[in-house]
């Protein structure tokens, strides 16, 4: 059995007061839910705070992307070795950092080896944008994508990888996929190309969640899909409620 997980993605909100006061508010409302792996990433100005305030939880803190240098002058940039004093996670590849930070597939593979190298757990996104989906490109646009940030990783790395299926369409839009499209994608797309690429038992093995639009009153319509194994939130995971609700009904 696959363990679920949700992980929240606040992009750029939240100070660090709001963030602190945020977790002060998540703590008690996900204790119930140990059987999911609750992971929030928080902007970086905020990750050394928050980490304090996790000490003796079970929710794990993600950072949301890094710079695969170990260091250099790369001014506003963030090393790996310094998300891992901190985290235990971070995202690569998401949309957003593809679309307005010129981030390739190269640079993710690039990411992922250098987060991997230092003990950190990337959560590699994957999708389509509305174009491509309409043109019938979904599946070659994820392999593609797949393939490149996978290259050179050996069966080990590939354990302490999540994948996010993210169709760009439906990120912020208020449309998310169905249910069964996800689903679909995930197992055709990804754990078939996923076996091709390392092997049949890595491709069952590892955890793909889903992430576009993710709420409270569409979470468990998600998560009963077999090849679903949680999300990764975005604007829901501001709200200690509507996250809370999402990771229960991951636990259920």
């Amino acid at each position: 059995m696959r363990r679920p997980c949700v992980a929240g993605n606040w992009k750029m909100h939240k100070t660090v007061e709001e963030s602190l006061a945020l977790v002060k508010e998540l703590v008690p409302k996900l204790a119930d839910y140990s059987g999911v792996e609750s992971v929030i990433c928080p902007p970086f100005t905020a990750l050394a705070k928050v980490a304090e305030e996790l000490e003796g939880t079970d929710i794990s803190l993600g950072a949301q992307n890094l710079y695969w240098e170990d260091r250099g002058a790369y001014t506003g940039e963030i090393s790996p070795g310094m998300v891992a004093e901190l985290a235990e996670h971070v995202i690569i590849g998401h949309s957003e950092r593809r679309a307005y930070f010129q981030d390739t597939d190269s640079a993710v593979n690039k990411k992922i080896k250098a987060a991997l190298k230092v003990g950190l757990k990337p959560i590699l996104c994957l999708g389509e944008t509305l174009e491509e989906n309409e043109a019938g490109q979904t599946g070659p646009v994820v392999k593609r994508q797949l393939a490149t940030a996978l290259e050179g990783l050996d069966e080990k790395q590939l354990g302490d990888l999540m994948i996010a299926y993210e169709p760009v369409w439906a990120i912020g839009t208020g449309k998310a996929a169905t249910p069964e499209g996800a689903n679909q994608v995930i197992k055709t797309h990804i754990r078939e190309e996923l076996a091709r690429l390392a092997a049949p038992e890595i491709a069952q093995r590892m955890r793909v969640l889903y992430g576009g639009s993710v709420k409270p009153n569409n979470a468990e319509d998600f998560f009963q899909q077999p090849d679903i194994d949680g999300a990764l939130v975005g604007g829901a995971s501001l709200q200690a409620e509507a996250f809370s609700a999402i990771t229960k009904a991951a636990a259920a």
